[in-house]
């Protein structure tokens, strides 16, 4: 998070701290110091939060890694492997790819991808609450629906479109209803939490409604799969879904601006905004006064 929150930090440091009163010498200073804080953040991710196969979750108070394969349970937990990816730690070397393959090995079954696994068997007083719950609930290995949208949003960053939608499409309400009678809850809500795969009862909902779970799923599909993404410059329109969908009409509010939006997947990279070509994936900010914007994007 502070490398992914970081870049954008200095990002806006850049392009608003002028505007906002700051002196470019101290624009330039503070978002030096930031760069280099991430930096530094990043390089202990790669080297002490690396254990071979996946990102380790922390270190606790005895220095002791926590999410590791040394360990005989909770040798992997989904939140560094989701938030690590999104941040773009390790998409140049491989180790991106390789978290997200254990992530899909270690962590997921069909209910979802778990906290983490295996599940904790005793109390350990060095993790408190996490080792306290019955195996596959809540924090021990349940399928927590908020944190699932950081796997689909990793996958989609790194072209992994297919298994990016699976991930979507294995928490979402229209596409479990068939498992009503496991789920046993609201079959248009989400959960708080899922039983996981190590559960007496997997695949059962808990905490229905109570959950942030929308507000991350809306960024993914909205972002990620449908791929229509705000930036400082525009709509960047870089869609990761499965092959089956081939034709996409998306309407999308922004900044006061109703943006029309046809995309076709031909394999072949292009785009028009109002009739006129435009380089690139990003459809440019709007100019005042404008109501509707038509786009058509090739992908």
């Amino acid at each position: 998070m502070f490398v992914l929150y970081g870049e954008q930090y200095a990002q806006i440091l850049e392009r608003f701290g002028e505007a906002c009163g700051m002196a470019a010498a101290d624009v330039q200073s503070e978002a030096a110091a930031v760069r280099k804080a991430i930096g530094e953040v990043r390089e202990a991710t790669l080297t002490a939060g690396w254990d071979g196969a996946w990102f380790r979750r922390a270190y606790d108070a005895n220095g002791n890694p926590v999410g590791t394969n040394e360990d005989s349970e909770g040798k992997i937990y989904i939140e560094p492997q989701g938030m690590c990816v999104m941040a773009g730690i390790g998409t140049d070397d491989g180790k991106a790819a390789q978290a997200l393959r254990s992530t899909k090995d270690l962590l997921t079954c069909r209910c979802g991808t778990a906290i983490l696994a295996p599940a904790y068997s005793t109390y350990r007083i060095e993790l408190g609450e996490i080792s306290s719950y019955p195996r596959g609930y809540k924090e021990n290995g349940g399928i927590f629906c908020h944190n699932n949208p950081w796997i689909s949003i990793a996958n989609a960053k790194i072209g992994n479109d297919s298994e990016a939608f699976n991930v979507y499409t294995r928490t979402c309400p229209a596409y479990v209803e068939q498992y009503s009678e496991v789920h046993r809850t609201e079959p248009y809500v989400y959960c708080q939490m899922v039983a996981g795969p190590e559960a007496p009862t997997p695949g059962e909902g808990k905490n229905s409604w109570l959950t942030g779970t929308a507000a991350w799923t809306f960024v993914d599909v909205s972002q990620y799969l449908l791929g229509v993404q705000p930036t400082f410059d525009g709509l960047r329109l870089e869609p990761h879904l499965r092959a089956q969908f081939t034709e996409l009409h998306i309407e999308r509010e922004w900044r006061g601006v109703r943006y029309v939006i046809d995309a076709r997947r031909t394999g072949k990279a292009s785009l028009t905004v109002d009739g006129k070509p435009v380089s690139g994936t990003t459809v440019p900010i709007a100019a005042p006064g404008t109501e509707e914007v038509h786009v058509s994007l090739n992908f």
